[in-house]
């Protein structure tokens, strides 16, 4: 399995952040090589991506969810991976956000991506991207603000 973790900080409300990144279907905004999400259900996802040249759709599962403190997902079928994001109020007008990412890396290209560490440079671009449209007031301000406990047996951080 491979890992990728960063954090960035966000001069945003806290709450504003949390709801921007619970819009899962906006994520093609600013997350390259994500082509489509649909959101099923409130905790049920269709990702399509392309990296590298390599299309993978998957489903996703939020195995947990708390306002304004984190979203934890696995993957349910296709690729193999699960993460974890963490909001941080470090001021009222400032949010810190962490990301945890694991996953299987499969084919060539995806085991070269890993080893060269493309794939932490992408998450960084990424979360540049969602701090611009955070800080530009992009996307809408609203979210789903439900709760989803975790099970004992869940991953995702």
């Amino acid at each position: 399995m491979s890992q990728v973790t960063d954090t960035i900080d966000v001069d945003a409300p806290i709450s504003r952040v949390y709801n921007l990144w619970t819009q899962f279907e906006s994520f093609p905004a600013f997350m390259h090589g994500v082509e489509r999400i649909d959101q099923l259900s409130p905790t049920e996802l269709h990702w399509k991506v392309k990296v590298g040249g390599v299309e993978r759709e998957f489903d996703a599962t939020i195995t947990e969810q708390k306002p304004d403190e984190r979203v934890a997902w696995r993957s349910t079928r296709g690729e193999e991976h699960a993460g974890v994001v963490t909001f941080h109020q470090l001021s009222p007008d400032q949010t810190r956000i962490a990301v945890q990412l694991d996953w299987k890396p499969e084919g060539f290209v995806e085991k070269a991506g890993a080893v060269l560490q493309v794939d932490d440079l992408q998450i960084k671009a990424d979360l540049r991207r969602f701090k611009e449209l955070a800080e530009e007031g992009g996307g809408s301000a609203h979210g789903w603000r439900g709760e989803v406990d975790r099970s004992p047996d869940a991953t995702g951080g």
